[in-house]
């Protein structure tokens, strides 16, 4: 329904595909998405995966509007963290860990979970156009469920960031590290495919270890427990919202996200 999915020269592309609401992901698209993933990894003829999207944005993040105000009652932090856990984080950390090089193209914003999509990603191919912001601090969270922030942009930008909710342009992006191109919004998926097949024509093993090893010295330097520390501590601002009444929030961040030109 809101993924799109082709194989074709040992690349597997997956699209998001609900540009009428700027790919915000309600649970039906991310369950569709991890699926995606999964298939891509299973599939022998699959050497590069490639993930983009359909529309002017790549993703305004979660769609916090998915449930009626009338569950708002019915939340618990239980129920938050549980259906997090899973669509969130472990998602994320499957499609980080799959052992095929993935590559990310963005463009125009890419706000709170839209991160949650790219940072899992090997590479980013960033348009001319791209922003990349996590304003969650407005909900009293210190940051999205998967604390990518100090491990792509260092600490101080990270901090900068989160602090004042601004975006961060492609190309301070890129002069941190963060993405791998910049290219004008025209050329995206041109240089994105290009840059694909030239990867699936490397050997597949030598692929595949290569990645493990940037990824396990990232582990070493303590990323994966960081990633699962800082998800309990984002759980805190759930828990905090809930005892001060606090998701009407949402509504506000959601009206901020429906002025998205």
């Amino acid at each position: 329904m809101y993924i799109r999915y082709e194989v074709a020269d040992r690349i597997a592309t997956i699209s998001l595909d609900r540009a009428d609401a700027a790919n915000a992901q309600n649970s039906e698209l991310l369950d569709e998405l991890d699926a995606a993933w999964v298939r891509a990894a299973d599939d022998d003829d699959v050497a590069v995966i490639v993930l983009r999207a359909e529309g002017k944005h790549f993703s305004a993040g979660h769609d916090l509007r998915a449930g009626s105000k009338a569950d708002w009652g019915k939340i618990t932090l239980e129920r938050i963290y549980s259906n997090e856990a899973r669509r969130y984080l472990e998602y994320s950390l499957r499609w980080r860990n799959i052992p095929k090089p993935s590559i990310a193209a963005v463009q125009g914003r890419c706000i709170a979970g839209g991160l949650l999509l790219c940072w899992p990603c090997d590479l980013i191919v960033a348009a001319d156009d791209a922003q990349f912001s996590d304003p969650v601090v407005l909900m009293g969270i210190g940051g999205v469920e998967y604390h990518g922030h100090t491990w792509e942009l260092g600490p101080r930008k990270a901090k900068e960031i989160l602090f004042t909710g601004r975006p961060v342009t492609a190309e301070e992006a890129a002069q941190v590290g963060m993405v791998n191109t910049v290219v004008p919004r025209a050329e995206l998926d041109e240089h994105t495919r290009a840059l694909a097949t030239k990867i699936a024509a490397m050997p597949r093993f030598g692929l595949r270890q290569a990645k493990r090893a940037v990824n396990q010295t990232l582990d070493v330097q303590g990323f994966y427990a960081a990633i699962q520390s800082v998800f309990d501590v984002h759980q805190t601002g759930h828990g905090n919202a809930l005892s001060e009444n606090g998701l009407p929030i949402l509504v506000q961040l959601e009206d901020m996200k429906a002025n998205i030109e």
